[in-house]
């Protein structure tokens, strides 16, 4: 019988020892582990294509990049005939989505939420050789230090090389609210968790981010602004509902290892029968271009299929990050086809992309809580974007008066 320490072997060196036994001398639990093996691989190492359908802005791929599928066997199922001998899934995973993203000794590192069939959230690392496939995971998931007060649950790290030489990834801290009445196991809250890392791998994990309201959606900006760390916050009166919170919020700090917003000024604004009615928060940390800071976002909006979820951009200046200088009207992307479907319906989010050097973007982004795509652009395509996109009007009349431009513009060449 074939011995298997799971907890040490890598998958492929396991692929490699079991390939090379012979169909004769192989037991059938031997079978259906290199089985197993085959189809993970052959699902990790497919090609991702590019949708031909396109609107000019950015291409889809025709896979996603990351499913609970993805995750290694080894995780999943208990590799020794003696323990499992029906090789019965032992721990369960139900999704994979709301990855932060970074380009790391040159290659595409996501930082995935891991969603087990428990409903406990954590951290891996997936990585991928060009950015669109082949996403492989670590062999063992983030060790992410507790805070003094341990959360039940943390999930959707943003990612932010600062220049302080740091790695750092915000995440929600989520815990049981206290303060609901008795026999209520669904109220909770909502914190900012902070931790730092030179290496992915060993994280330093700070306190939370001291707030007056509730935090989701925090995220670091890559520079000092003023010699002071900055953030963009989303403050929310409650768990889910964003209340009396304007939008996507600023808070400087004067000590990341001891943060706390003392002031926070709302930049970008929810409105009225928008795409960001009911709430809307930064998704990865902005990208610096010639023009302004470049934004991506989700916008949430009511609806009678409950709340939608869609990605918008904006743009910020150079000189003063908190100044709007551009706000396209509408959704920059929102869920189409099979992404409509899953654990929480209708839904697009993200909190990681990827600018390389040659201006190419890569933007990851999860599809109704269930797994994880990519779309490509490029910065100058962005810029254009949210330039020459017209602003929300924020009525019928001025919709019309808008589209009635363009139509005037294309017919009276």
């Amino acid at each position: 019988m074939l011995k298997i320490k799971t907890l040490c072997l890598r998958a492929s060196v396991f692929h490699s020892i079991i390939t090379h036994k012979t169909t004769t001398n192989m037991t059938q639990f031997e079978e259906k582990v290199k089985d197993l093996f085959a189809r993970h691989e052959a699902l990790i190492t497919r090609k991702n294509e590019p949708v031909a359908e396109s609107n000019g802005v950015y291409t889809r791929y025709k896979y996603p990049v990351l499913t609970a599928a993805h995750t290694p066997v080894f995780w999943r199922y208990d590799l020794d005939e003696r323990t499992n001998p029906y090789l019965m899934e032992r721990i369960g995973m139900n999704a994979v989505l709301n990855s932060g993203a970074i380009k790391w000794n040159g290659k595409y590192l996501l930082v995935a939420r891991v969603e087990g069939a428990d409903r406990k959230s954590f951290f891996a690392v997936a990585e991928s050789p060009n950015g669109v496939d082949n996403f492989r995971f670590w062999d063992y998931p983030v060790t992410m230090p507790d805070d003094v007060i341990p959360a039940t649950n943390i999930y959707d790290m943003r990612l932010t090389a600062h220049e302080d030489g740091w790695i750092y990834g915000i995440f929600c801290a989520e815990r049981h609210d206290d303060n609901a009445p008795a026999g209520d196991l669904s109220s909770a809250t909502a914190t900012a968790g902070i931790a730092r890392t030179k290496d992915l791998k060993t994280w330093e994990r700070l306190p939370d981010l001291k707030s007056k309201s509730q935090q989701r959606n925090v995220v670091l900006h890559p520079e000092f602004v003023d010699g002071k760390y900055a953030l963009y916050t989303r403050p929310q009166d409650g768990f889910i509902d964003a209340g009396s919170g304007g939008g996507i919020g600023w808070a400087l700090i004067d000590d990341i290892t001891h943060a706390e917003v003392k002031e926070e000024k709302i930049i970008d604004l929810r409105y009225y029968h928008t795409i960001k009615e009911v709430k809307n928060g930064e998704g990865p940390h902005p990208i610096k271009t010639p023009h302004g800071w470049l934004h991506l976002a989700h916008g949430v909006r009511g609806c009678a299929a409950g709340l939608r979820y869609v990605l918008y951009m904006y743009m910020t200046s150079l000189e003063d990050p908190t100044k709007l200088i551009a706000s396209p009207g509408g959704y920059f992307m929102a869920p189409e086809g099979e992404e409509r479907v899953g654990d929480v319906s209708n839904v697009l989010f993200t909190n990681g992309w990827i600018a390389d050097d040659d201006g190419t973007v890569y933007i990851y982004y999860a599809s109704s809580d269930t797994r994880m795509h990519v779309a490509v652009s490029t910065v100058d395509k962005l810029v254009d974007y949210c330039m020459n996109t017209p602003q929300d009007g924020l009525t019928t009349t001025a919709s019309v008066e808008t589209l009635k431009r363009l139509i005037d513009k294309n017919l009276k060449k």
